[in-house]
């Protein structure tokens, strides 16, 4: 079979697009297209070959590009959601040609935590409780609003999350107790100039300095959804990120954190991997149930090749729900793929195996 030709849009000599590049020269793959964001996000587009396999990388970690989708200012601020999403997504409708890894439609709602939470819960995919998912519902403008939603939803401990926001960008969590006590943690920091985003999370506590996180943030968009209880490994709360490629979980990572959120650029720290697969065995749930939970959620984005699923055990192992869906969730270097599923390859070179078979029963 002819070799696939392949073109990656993503910032050239970022991280991500040198792994896809290194994992198609290993595979003896022809080098595949570079296409900067920078260019199309100026040239109002690009075109590609009609055979040509276009992977869209994520668009971060790049100053320039983080400012023309969102403007001028500090990279690190939590500004401006709502544009960077309709700008991302217009520049994508402005790529002409070729094949897609990712669906533009599926792009869309990966990228709106509200309707993407939406789409699981109507596929049913077990999801969080939230009050804010979906077409039609309610977007809280304000910390008095968010209290209103969570309080009729019946949730005490919930997270509030920027609508388009990724990493745990602009995430809150909150608890809320009797006689109107509260306080959440977060990695936002408000300074002078604005909203930003740390690399440490800190301890909000009172009304009035929650109130005043939630307002600054409340111009993003917000989601609300219920704080599930994690279960514990060696005292840390744990959950996993599960890589899903053309529909079989292929890769996975168990995630600990000393704090709310595992992500582990905050702190988090790559578990025993096998201490969940016991878990979910011993509960009588199964590490295989486990798995097919996240292809359910990735079933729910069937026209693109791979996604990374936030997957959230119960705190007993009896279960597990679904947190997000990643678009740009497979950035695991160095982790091989699962026994049986994607043995010896990791994310990207698992990707590339599989599209090789889509492209045996496509057609231009």
């Amino acid at each position: 079979m002819t070799p696939p030709r392949l073109a990656v849009v993503g910032n050239p000599g970022n991280r991500r697009v040198t792994l896809f590049l290194d994992a198609a020269r290993r595979r003896g793959l022809p080098a595949p297209r570079v296409v900067s964001w920078r260019d199309v996000l100026t040239a109002g587009g690009a075109r590609f070959a009609p055979d040509e396999w276009v992977r869209l990388e994520s668009p971060g970690e790049d100053p320039e590009v983080d400012a023309l989708l969102r403007g001028p200012g500090d990279p690190t601020r939590i500004a401006s959601g709502p544009r960077w999403y309709t700008t991302l997504l217009a520049s994508v409708g402005t790529l002409n040609g070729g094949r897609r890894w990712t669906d533009p439609a599926d792009l869309a709602a990966l990228f709106d935590k509200r309707r993407c939470h939406g789409v699981l819960a109507n596929a049913g995919v077990p999801v969080p409780v939230s009050p804010t998912s979906g077409a039609g519902a309610p977007v809280p403008r304000n910390w008095r609003q968010v209290r209103e939603l969570a309080d009729t939803a019946g949730l005490r401990r919930f997270f509030v999350k920027p609508a388009h926001g990724s990493s745990a960008a602009g995430v809150v969590a909150v608890e809320t107790a009797s006689g109107g006590r509260v306080q959440a943690r977060s990695s936002v920091e408000i300074a002078a100039d604005g909203v930003h985003n740390s690399l440490r999370v800190r301890r909000h506590t009172g009304d009035a300095a929650v109130g005043a996180l939630i307002d600054a943030l409340a111009g993003e968009g917000l989601h609300l959804e219920a704080w599930l209880p994690k279960p514990s490994v060696h005292g840390r709360a744990a959950d996993l990120r599960v890589v899903v490629v053309a529909g079989q979980a292929t890769h996975a990572v168990l995630r600990t954190s000393g704090h709310p959120m595992t992500n582990l650029h905050l702190g988090g720290r790559r578990g025993d991997l096998d201490a969940a697969r016991a878990g979910f065995d011993a509960a009588g749930f199964g590490w295989d149930r486990a798995l097919a939970v996240a292809e359910s959620a990735a079933a729910c984005f069937p026209h693109t090749l791979c996604v990374g699923v936030d997957l959230l055990p119960a705190a007993n192992w009896r279960g597990a729900a679904v947190g997000e869906v990643n678009a740009f969730g497979d950035l695991l270097p160095g982790l091989d793929g699962l026994e049986g599923r994607a043995d010896g390859l990791d994310t990207y070179a698992a990707q590339l195996a599989a599209l090789e078979g889509w492209i045996g029963d496509a057609t231009v």
